[in-house]
């Protein structure tokens, strides 16, 4: 099962993907954890990227695009992953496309949470409340102006997608609004009609 979350920020992405790794028994692949990866493995992308990063600036979408092939090809992706967090334009997403058609793979099926922006805000504004009545560290994005300028970014660069891989038939939404365990069930039944139909 090889899959894409989307959805803006706050969104539940990361939650969602967490069960679906326990579930399913795929990798949760965040761009993020790649980059450190890669760096730390010492591989040649990871030389490239630690050498942009070290300079400040940011890394490029080939840079990224190679090290998503590189982790693609690892024995635990064989049966499938869960993207998340990339693609996140429609440079990467075309680049998706072009890796895995290369190994003769597709996308089952790409899941928008579809959420309401202002109810997000409470959501992150929450999230900061609990972290710091359990004594834990608040997330730096865990502040709505941040949050809501993360937000813009998302619509400009990523937002376009839904429309991308809805004309490629592959587009399936779900309520992000719902409850925790309402949204996994609704994510299982995706799955499980993409499943069907393949």
């Amino acid at each position: 099962m090889r899959l894409i979350l989307l959805g803006p920020p706050g969104a539940g992405k990361g939650t969602q993907a967490q069960r679906l790794v326990e579930k399913h028994g795929i990798p949760q692949l965040s761009t993020g954890d790649m980059l450190r990866a890669a760096v730390q493995a010492g591989t040649e992308v990871g030389k490239r990227a630690k050498a942009v990063m070290d300079a400040g600036e940011l890394v490029s979408d080939a840079i990224v695009n190679a090290i998503v092939a590189e982790r693609i090809d690892q024995a635990d992706c064989a049966k499938g992953f869960i993207l998340d967090g990339y693609p996140r334009t429609l440079v990467q997403a075309d680049a998706v496309e072009s890796m895995l058609s290369e190994r003769g793979i597709g996308l089952d099926t790409v899941i928008e949470l579809v959420v309401d922006d202002r109810a997000l805000v409470g959501r992150i504004v929450k999230r900061a409340d609990d972290a710091k009545a359990a004594g834990q560290p608040v997330r730096k994005d865990d502040n709505p102006a941040v949050f809501e300028e993360r937000l813009r970014e998302y619509y400009k660069k990523t937002a376009p997608l839904t429309g991308y891989y809805y004309a490629k038939g592959k587009l399936k939404t779900v309520d992000g609004m719902a409850s925790i365990d309402a949204v996994t069930a609704e994510i299982e039944a995706v799955l499980a009609a993409a499943e069907k139909a393949r």
